[in-house]
């Protein structure tokens, strides 16, 4: 499974957690929690066991969003691909130990006619979203 580079939207982002992968793993997985930590998910739904190939739907900023499950290696890496109105994304999170601390990549790339337009409109969309989410999740994991 690999992003897109050449995508409409494309993104990679970074950012040192003071936590555990294994702490830090456990919040991202937990997908039917999102949102209670993500005030942009408002639903969110696990349909099955955390593995390739289980889908989940969930809704974000009012979007309504279908993803499958590509790769887990716990504790190391997790890729989602999803699809939504107009829209086809691929998303994957690593989860590298550097001491006691963690470094969280995210790395996501949308394609379609709606990403096309968000570029148009707001070029740093996808590289302000990872942003934010990281940001999230590293609240949540040094709580």
């Amino acid at each position: 499974m690999n992003v897109d580079k050449n995508a409409p939207l494309y993104a990679k982002k970074e950012v040192i957690i003071n936590a555990s992968a294994e702490k830090i793993w456990k919040i991202q997985t937990d997908i039917n929690k999102w949102p209670s930590w993500q005030k942009d998910v408002t639903e969110a739904k696990l349909k099955g066991e955390l593995k390739k190939g289980t889908e989940f739907s969930w809704k974000a900023k009012g979007m309504n969003i279908n993803s499958t499950i590509e790769e887990v290696e716990p504790k190391n890496k997790i890729g989602w691909s999803g699809k939504s109105f107009g829209m086809s994304a691929v998303h994957i999170w690593y989860f590298e130990k550097t001491g006691d601390k963690t470094k969280v990549i995210s790395e996501e790339s949308l394609s379609g006619t709606f990403p096309k337009l968000i570029k148009l409109i707001k070029p740093n969309f996808l590289e302000q979203s990872l942003e934010k989410s990281l940001k999230k999740l590293k609240t949540q994991a040094e709580k």
